[in-house]
């Protein structure tokens, strides 16, 4: 009942403004993953949690997108709300933006928020249909009791963490930035700005960034930011450096006085953004911070791989307490989260939590983005528990799956298991020539499931920031094409899974890191390095159905986990540590 007052409280908005329809994304100005809660409308509209997913809000009705990794979870939570759920990835499922086409007629009028919907989503939109945009803050005027913005503070990640100085980057920068012929580059996205100026912020949980716009010049570098956020040796710091530091706000009035070449990224600038500059030559193009991020130096590759082991011997000592103790004493999911979470704050330099730790046992782990409830606390007993987690410190942000198994399971969800790991070990092995995408690889990952009829609706891995987002762009794995190719010093997630509704849920998950192989008369070879050091359950696999090749790579990998982490356990949890390493 209160959903579908809420969506009936928003028509009423729109009769206001005479809109046929509104979006509501789950973004933010900054066209942002994840959100402060201020910016969590479609949440607040559709009581649907999900990260991904767009309602839109029509006169006679309210619809719902959202990808695989929640087409479970959206369906419970839409359950009696009244909103029509569109399972996209799905065949014969229209995009939200189709759908919108088939329903609009000509000269209808689309609301939406400016500042916030992208400039090529609307493009998409207009450039099919004679629609007329109307700007207006629908959650503004439905949302009841909206919290403020979010204002952390900001601190300053010296170079010993970050590699590279500010003023080396901003000399890259503008030497891109010239080579386009730009006059200018608008930066909106957060952890590319973060990434810039060498600072790390507390606005978005577990993305240490702070909100915040950039306007680079051939000799100027104004940062949008409150002031609030500054202290004494950030102030200075700024100063030293000659960023000049102007009210966040502030950006949305500088940016319609530009004249001159403006290098932006359709996909990552909002259509507001993009009105306020369209009287001057524009040129579209990835932010150069994008791509320069994505390939790690040598610090951070370092440091990056030092704070792996001490992320991984956490894994080690949450494993070796849920194995001896799950009969002994309630755990449930709940508890089991806060054990892993509270093992990796015990870990110097830690931040954050890269993301909420998915803690799943059973059939809840066939939602791949499920989060468990302290109210309704499941307790894990024998069968398959699934944990995904990581950290955010100062030496790098970690992302690792393990899936365990409990007690006696049934042997298909150990096949299942085993094929899962099989695809996972096909793809680190992988070496392919320079110029390959994760578009070409993808299938390696998804083979053995594909044999046996089993996919999950998910790409099979994603970049990782270096103390910043644990999603990040440009590259990938997946399915879905993706131009940018993979090269040396990028990282790269390598998660294959199968998600059996009402079943269970398997997902074996490490860091690789790009590195150059060889090269012959045929060109650059590249390979993976793993970075992520923890046992993956023997109890899960059915030995069989390995090859020697595929027990020989898991039992190097095991040897060197062994070696890496035992200097840092116990005297029971390394005999502990043996037992799961073992040759198998």
């Amino acid at each position: 009942m209160k959903i579908l007052n809420r969506i009936k409280k928003a028509q009423e908005i729109l009769e206001k403004y005479k809109a046929d329809a509104y979006i509501v994304t789950s973004s933010d100005y900054h066209q942002s993953e994840y959100i402060d809660i201020y910016f969590k409308g479609r949440e607040y509209l559709s009581d649907f949690t999900g990260s991904a997913g767009t309602l839109v809000i029509f006169k006679d009705e309210a619809c719902l997108w959202t990808d695989g990794r929640y087409h479970i979870q959206a369906e419970k939570q839409l359950a009696g709300s009244g909103i029509k759920l569109f399972k996209q990835g799905n065949i014969g499922v229209p995009s939200y933006k189709e759908y919108i086409l088939s329903k609009l007629k000509e000269n209808s009028k689309l609301g939406i928020d400016t500042k916030i919907v992208t400039y090529s989503d609307v493009n998409e939109i207009v450039s099919q249909k004679k629609l007329k945009i109307v700007d207006f803050d629908l959650l503004a005027e439905v949302w009841e009791d909206r919290k403020s913005l979010p204002n952390g503070k900001i601190f300053i990640l010296e170079d010993k963490y970050s590699g590279k100085s500010y003023n080396d980057k901003i000399q890259e920068l503008r030497d891109i930035i010239s080579s386009k012929n730009a006059d200018y580059n608008i930066v909106t996205t957060l952890d590319d700005i973060a990434w810039i100026y060498n600072f790390r912020g507390e606005d978005i949980k577990n993305n240490p960034v702070a909100l915040s716009f950039t306007i680079i010049s051939k000799d100027k570098s104004v940062l949008y930011i409150d002031n609030s956020k500054l202290d004494k040796k950030c102030n200075k710091y700024f100063k030293d450096n000659k960023i000049e530091i102007k009210e966040y706000f502030m950006f949305f009035e500088d940016i319609k006085k530009l004249k001159g070449n403006i290098l932006v990224d359709f996909n990552k600038i909002s259509y507001g953004v993009f009105e306020a500059i369209s009287k001057n030559e524009i040129i579209s193009s990835m932010n150069p911070s994008t791509y320069l991020k994505s390939h790690k130096n040598e610090i951070e590759i370092k440091n990056t791989k030092e704070i792996h082991i001490q992320d991984g011997v956490a894994v080690v000592k949450f494993m070796y307490w849920l194995k001896n103790n799950y009969k002994k004493e309630k755990i449930t999911e709940y508890s089991a989260e806060q054990k892993i979470d509270s093992l990796r704050k015990k870990i110097e330099g830690f931040i954050d939590l890269s993301f909420n730790s998915i803690s799943a046992f059973g059939a809840n782990a066939a939602m791949m983005h499920y989060k468990s409830n302290k109210e309704n606390e499941v307790q894990i007993k024998d069968g398959v528990y699934l944990l995904d987690s990581g950290g955010t410190y100062l030496k790098g942000t970690t992302d690792i799956t393990r899936t365990f198994f409990l007690g006696k399971v049934a042997r298909q969800k150990r096949v299942d298991n085993t094929l899962v790991l099989k695809g996972m070990l096909a793809l680190t092995r992988a070496k392919f020539l320079f110029g390959a995408t994760g578009t070409n690889l993808d299938i390696l990952a998804r083979q053995f499931l594909w044999n046996v009829g089993i996919d999950y609706k998910c790409g099979t891995g994603h970049g990782v920031g270096h103390v910043l987002n644990v999603h990040e762009g440009p590259h990938g794995i997946r399915m879905q094409y993706n131009p940018q190719r993979l090269e040396n010093g990028m990282i790269v997630t390598n998660e294959p899974g199968a998600y059996i509704q009402n079943s269970h849920g398997i997902r074996i998950e490490n860091e690789l890191l790009v590195r150059e192989c060889c090269e012959t008369e045929h060109g650059k070879f590249m390979e993976f390095e793993t970075i992520t050091y923890a046992p993956i359950d023997l109890d899960g696999i059915v030995k069989s159905l390995l090859t020697k090749e595929e027990k020989k790579q898991l039992n190097l990998y095991h040897k060197e986990v062994f070696e890496k982490l035992s200097p840092y356990l116990t005297k029971k949890e390394i005999e502990f540590l043996k037992e799961y390493t073992k040759e198998i």
